[in-house]
C-alpha cells in the first residue's frame, strides 16, 4: 500500500534539482518541494484534516497550491479544487455536497467564505495567495518539514473533480490514488517524457489538464516545469527558448499563432505541443504545422476518468481526431439516440474533455 506521493517520489531526481522554474526567475527544486508539502501535510493535520477528509481548495494558482495538493496526497486527505470562478452560490452547492473538513480561499473573500462556511457547516476556513500571503502559507512556515507519509490503497480517493457531466447540476468525480498514477505513468511512456524534459506549464491547476496531466506526469518523469502564473502569448514566447514541451488549450495556440513572433526558428528546439480540454479545429492543427513545422498532439479525456486517448507520440497526426486509445483503455462508439454501439464508428455520443 503506497500514495500517490509515494509512488511519485520513489522516482524523483537528486533533492537539488529543480522542479519549478518561477515567473520571477526563482527556482524550487525537489528538496524544496519534499520540504514544503511536508509542511503542508503537518499544517492539515493540525487543522484538523483526517485521513479520508476532503481539502476544498478555490485559490489562484501559485506554489503553494501545489504543495497543498502534494501535501494532502501525503496526509491521506482528499483533494477538491475549485474553480476560482465560482460564485460564493456556485460555492454553497459544492460545499454543502463535498463536505470539506477545510475550506481554503482566497485572503480577499475570507470574510465571505467564514460566512458560507458557518451556513454550510464548514468547520474551518484559512486563506491561501498567489504570492505565499495567506494563513494557511504562514501556518506551513511554522511547521516541520518533514512527514511520514499515509500509507492509503490504491482504491482509496484522492481527489474530487466537479463536473458536470451532460445532465443536472455538477456532480463529484472521484479519483482514486491508483486512477491518477497509473495514468500520469501510462502517459509518461506514451508521450516520452524524461527527466531532461522541460514542460511550460501556463494551464490553471484546478482541473485535470494542469493538475492531473501536466504535473503529475512532470513528477513521474523527474522532470521540470517553467510555471506561470496565467496564458500570456507575449510570456509564453519568451520562456519557449528554455522548454522542451508545452501543454495548452485550443485557445493558447490560436493566440500564439496571432503573434508573428512564433515560427519555426522559435520552436525548432521543441520536442512535442499537447492539445487537449476543447476541440482543436483541423485549420488550426494544420496553420500550426505549416507555421512551425511541428504537429500538434491532440488528446480526449473526461474528468471522471483523466487521459483515454491520444494521438501517437511516433505516426501520423491527423487534423481534427484525438486518435486511438491508450494502453489499458478501450472505447466504443454509442449512437447518440439510441445509446447502441455503432459498429463501423462515426460521430456518436462523448463525454467531457479533460
Amino acid at each position: 500500500m503506497s500514495n500517490l506521493y509515494a509512488r511519485l517520489a520513489a522516482g524523483f531526481p537528486d533533492p537539488a534539482t529543480p522542479f519549478l522554474h518561477l515567473a520571477d526567475g526563482a527556482t524550487v527544486t525537489y528538496g524544496d518541494l519534499e520540504r514544503r508539502s511536508a509542511a503542508f501535510a503537518n499544517v492539515l493535520r493540525s487543522c484538523g484534516v483526517g485521513i479520508g477528509d476532503r481539502v476544498a481548495v478555490q485559490a489562484e494558482k501559485s506554489v503553494d497550491m501545489l504543495m497543498l495538493y502534494l501535501g494532502a496526497l501525503r496526509a491521506g486527505a482528499v483533494f477538491l479544487p475549485l474553480n476560482t470562478a465560482y460564485t460564493v452560490g456556485e460555492l454553497d452547492h459544492f460545499l454543502r455536497d463535498a463536505e470539506p473538513a477545510l475550506f481554503v480561499c482566497d485572503p480577499a473573500m475570507h470574510e465571505a467564505a467564514e460566512a458560507l462556511a458557518r451556513e454550510v457547516g464548514v468547520p474551518r476556513v484559512e486563506t491561501l495567495g498567489p504570492g505565499r500571503e495567506g494563513s494557511l502559507s504562514g501556518l506551513a512556515d511554522a511547521c516541520a518539514t518533514s512527514f511520514d507519509d499515509v500509507a492509503r490503497a490504491d482504491d482509496d480517493l484522492a481527489a474530487i473533480l466537479y463536473t458536470s457531466g451532460t445532465t443536472g447540476r455538477s456532480k463529484g468525480a472521484m479519483l482514486s490514488h491508483d486512477n491518477l498514477g497509473s495514468n500520469a505513468f501510462m502517459l509518461r511512456e506514451a508521450w516520452r517524457f524524461t527527466a531532461e524534459d522541460v514542460l511550460l506549464h501556463a494551464l490553471p491547476i484546478f482541473h485535470t489538464h494542469g493538475l492531473f496531466v501536466a504535473t503529475n506526469i512532470v513528477l513521474a518523469a523527474g522532470a521540470s516545469m517553467i510555471f506561470l502564473p496565467r496564458f500570456d502569448a507575449g510570456e509564453v514566447i519568451a520562456r519557449l527558448p528554455s522548454a522542451t514541451t508545452m501543454m495548452g488549450v485550443p485557445t493558447f495556440y490560436i493566440r500564439l499563432l496571432d503573434d508573428p513572433r512564433f515560427d519555426q526558428a522559435l520552436t525548432r528546439h521543441m520536442r512535442l505541443f499537447v492539445s487537449g480540454s476543447a476541440p482543436l479545429s483541423a485549420d488550426i492543427h494544420r496553420e500550426f504545422r505549416e507555421r512551425t513545422g511541428h504537429a500538434i498532439l491532440e488528446r480526449y479525456g473526461m474528468t471522471e476518468t483523466n487521459m483515454n486517448i491520444s494521438n501517437p507520440y511516433e505516426g501520423e497526426r491527423i487534423a481534427g481526431t484525438v486518435g486511438l486509445p491508450l494502453p489499458g483503455v478501450s472505447i466504443r462508439i454509442a449512437d447518440s439516440g439510441t445509446g447502441r454501439e455503432k459498429p463501423g464508428g462515426g460521430d456518436g455520443v462523448g463525454g467531457s474533455a479533460g
